[in-house]
């Protein structure tokens, strides 16, 4: 490939490191589509014949087939994709194959195949989305009116119930999938015929490959063209914020598997045993899952830090864009899999989930809102008030709604017996009807849309 500059070949160690084939294999799908594109536009412009173009379309098909049955094949002495497919070409089919470099540099084809490649992950990340979304809708439906504590500092503070709170994860995964939409947006501009940094002399026609290849447009500036990574980068925030959502619900199931929470058995399918304890049942896929997030956000920061003092146009520091991206996306996928399996077949335990929020004194701002609605008092001398009627009912051991009436009116005299209406942990969900509350009505409201949103 550099014959006619280089008198000798490279050192072996720089073979070894400057050969990228044993990543970049990834690419082939795309670095294939992208050739075809090119070659096509090549011919209908007059550059190239057709019977070349012709020629260089089947080779390419023929290859492809080679791919699909064989993997790629990792040639050092070949560096990339891009070369180990241009040499298979003229294999199959001699020098004409040379011509397929016309008006192009590895430049703007490996910034093309990168951005089809991630194109196509989002939209792989896409369909995972809606299919945890789906899980997580599905066994909200199921628990919209089952009471569970809701914590804040992991301290039980107010009733919700569990098809409120699993619909919480449904509106972070709604926000992932809006994040990864705009990045697709904003990527879906093509490189191709920015040639090497300056754009090409011959007279090509980037609208037409640029619509062959599915992107809005080409990009408009061949200096940029070749140099940016902003539609890696993009992937990588959107799969850094989606893997920390999905490590929260991991989180979630962890700590609710434990035996002091007990609110969940997790499946068979998704735990592991111990090599010593009988006993045991360990949360492993959902622990990996919350690992993983600190590996995808590792890969996103590897790669800002590549990027982060490169001057135009290409540097070799970007052949490190892609392992970054490949590893992120093999990782979340697996997550999202992982945490959809789980949301579809762990077992609620919610009886247990009951118990523990009546015993909390969860409905202690209950009691303050009574006094505010009914007393006519200001929210902070309430607060106070119920304060002390939980000190008292703590001090006896019993729930609030179990605290004789004589001991409130003790507190203050403006409690009576109407008070016990608000005090129960289904009294006060109910409640709870505010836009976005936890009130079972609401929850039902929340999932009627979001089956509509699904589709």
């Amino acid at each position: 490939m550099w014959g006619g500059r280089f008198a000798a070949g490279p050192a072996s160690i720089m073979r070894e490191i400057n050969a990228s084939i044993p990543f970049d294999k990834r690419l082939w799908k795309q670095d294939i589509a992208g050739s075809k594109a090119h070659v096509a536009m090549l011919a209908r412009q007059g550059i190239v014949s057709q019977a070349d173009a012709d020629a260089i379309s089947a080779g390419l098909d023929t290859i492809a087939a080679e791919y699909e049955a064989s993997g790629v094949p990792v040639n050092l002495d070949l560096e990339d994709i891009h070369m180990v497919t241009e040499s298979r070409l003229a294999e199959l089919i001699g020098p004409v194959a040379g011509r397929l470099h016309t008006a192009r540099s590895r430049n703007d084809q490996v910034a093309t195949d990168f951005r089809l490649w991630v194109r196509d992950a989002i939209d792989e990340v896409e369909a995972g989305l809606i299919g945890l979304q789906r899980a997580l809708v599905a066994r909200a439906q199921d628990h919209a009116d089952a009471v569970m504590p809701g914590f804040t500092h992991l301290q039980s503070a107010q009733p919700v119930t569990l098809g409120h709170h699993l619909m919480a994860y449904y509106e972070m995964v709604r926000r992932d999938r809006s994040r990864f939409a705009d990045a697709r947006a904003r990527l879906n501009e093509c490189p191709l015929g920015a040639a090497a940094l300056a754009g090409t002399g011959f007279p090509t026609d980037r609208h037409m490959t640029a619509a062959a290849l599915g992107f809005v447009k080409p990009t408009d500036n061949s200096l940029d063209s070749v140099s940016d990574r902003d539609f890696a980068l993009d992937y990588l925030m959107a799969a850094t914020q989606a893997s920390l959502h999905l490590s929260r619900l991991a989180e979630e199931f962890i700590i609710w598997a434990s035996q002091p929470f007990g609110f969940v058995k997790l499946p068979d399918a998704y735990s592991t045993g111990s090599s010593i304890m009988p006993q045991k049942r360990n949360p492993d896929a959902a622990e990996l899952v919350r690992g993983h997030a600190g590996r995808i956000m590792g890969c996103m920061t590897a790669l800002c830090m590549t990027m982060k003092g490169l001057p135009l146009a290409y540097s070799k520091d970007m052949q490190d864009d892609k392992p970054p991206v490949f590893e992120a996306h093999d990782l979340l996928a697996l997550s999202i899999a992982a945490m959809t399996g789980m949301v579809e077949t762990v077992t609620f335990r919610t009886d247990r989930m009951r118990g523990l929020a009546e015993s909390g004194f969860a409905t202690a701002t209950d009691l303050a809102d009574w006094l505010v609605r009914e007393g006519g008092i200001p929210f902070r001398e309430a607060h106070h008030i119920t304060g002390r009627a939980v000190a008292a009912a703590e001090e006896a051991g019993v729930p609030l709604d179990q605290l004789p009436l004589d001991r409130l009116k003790a507190i203050d005299d403006r409690l009576d017996d109407r008070v016990y209406a608000v005090l129960t942990v289904d009294a006060s969900v109910a409640s709870r009807k505010s836009h976005g509350g936890t009130a079972p009505d609401q929850v039902r409201a929340r999932i009627a849309q979001a089956k509509e949103e699904l589709g």
